[in-house]
């Protein structure tokens, strides 16, 4: 039967490459020289951490960075950028987390759009992936396609595709 899986995945070593492609940026542009900036990628929790000395460089900072990591091939709704930055001494700060995986209550939404689809597929919750089944190889195509217009804030990848 064939089937595919849905996944958020984040390759880190990608990611690193586009962190230090932007520490790099920041420290080589002049409207950054003689200001503080930290720019730290956390490897086990996948979060970056950002300081800089006003909230305006610190929004400069997260715009450099979702654009280097959609060039390096990242989606930019890798990054949860709900959190607001909070004054700490001189310097802002703010923590941004990486999105690994999709959680549940996502999976849910994933699951309730492929049934509203109307298709005949069968989606199931394994972990942090959906699992996609079908009879026909072309509903399953139908779902890639529906889930490109679903809008849930997360970058979805299609991986296993078995037929």
């Amino acid at each position: 039967m064939p089937s595919f899986d849905f996944s958020s995945k984040v390759d880190l070593q990608t990611l690193d490459n586009a962190i230090n492609t932007v520490k790099k940026e920041i420290t080589n542009r002049f409207d950054f020289k003689d200001s503080h900036v930290v720019i730290d990628l956390n490897k086990k929790d996948y979060k970056v951490n950002l300081e800089a000395d006003s909230e305006m460089k610190l929004n400069q900072i997260t715009d450099v960075m979702i654009s280097r990591s959609m060039k390096q091939g990242l989606a930019a709704e890798i990054y949860d950028l709900s959190k607001e930055p909070f004054q700490s001494g001189k310097v802002v700060k703010k923590e941004v987390i990486v999105r690994n995986g999709i959680k549940q209550e996502d999976a849910k939404k994933i699951v309730k759009h492929i049934k509203d689809s109307g298709l005949k597929v069968q989606a199931a919750i394994m972990d942090d992936i959906v699992r996609v089944t079908a009879k026909k190889i072309d509903d399953l195509q139908d779902v890639i396609q529906a889930s490109k217009s679903w809008g849930l804030g997360i970058a979805l990848q299609t991986i296993n595709m078995k037929s």
